[in-house]
């Protein structure tokens, strides 16, 4: 059997500094969630455990079933990479604006591409004409 454990994730939720603590017991897992405002210091953080840790209400065990723990980290960053990538980031406002943007893109490759080739076309003519008239004669 494990020992118990207790384990500290501190992350900003756009507003405050949000602490979800993790109680496992074996493959028991409880949790508690703590809003702290402000970013917390080391020391405000221990000072909370000895004086509050007592009045955290955890939630009512739940039987964890643990993953086994990937055997590469590159190859779990890869794959991480990939799916992001296949997901995209962000909301569907934004995923339905960066399609409008790629659609843009196209337009404009399209767009400058063909007068790339109206160009060259042209200097080629230009040549061309340049050609006859030094074969007239002056």
């Amino acid at each position: 059997m494990e020992d118990p454990s207790l384990t500290l994730t501190l992350f900003h939720d756009g507003q405050f500094y949000v602490g979800i603590f993790e109680r496992r017991d074996g493959k028991q897992l409880s949790a508690c969630r703590v809003v702290f405002g402000a970013e917390p210091k080391d020391g405000e953080i221990m000072d909370f455990l000895n004086k509050d840790f007592r009045r955290l209400s955890f939630s009512p065990k739940v039987k964890e079933e643990r993953k086994p723990l990937p055997v590469n980290p590159k190859r779990l960053q890869r794959e991480i990479a990939r799916q992001v990538n296949s997901i995209g980031t962000g909301t569907k406002s934004q995923q339905a604006l960066q399609l409008q943007r790629e659609q843009n893109k196209a337009v404009r490759q399209e767009k400058s591409r063909r007068q790339r080739e109206e160009e060259k076309r042209a200097a080629y003519r230009l040549r061309q004409e340049k050609k006859k008239e030094k074969r007239r004669g002056h």
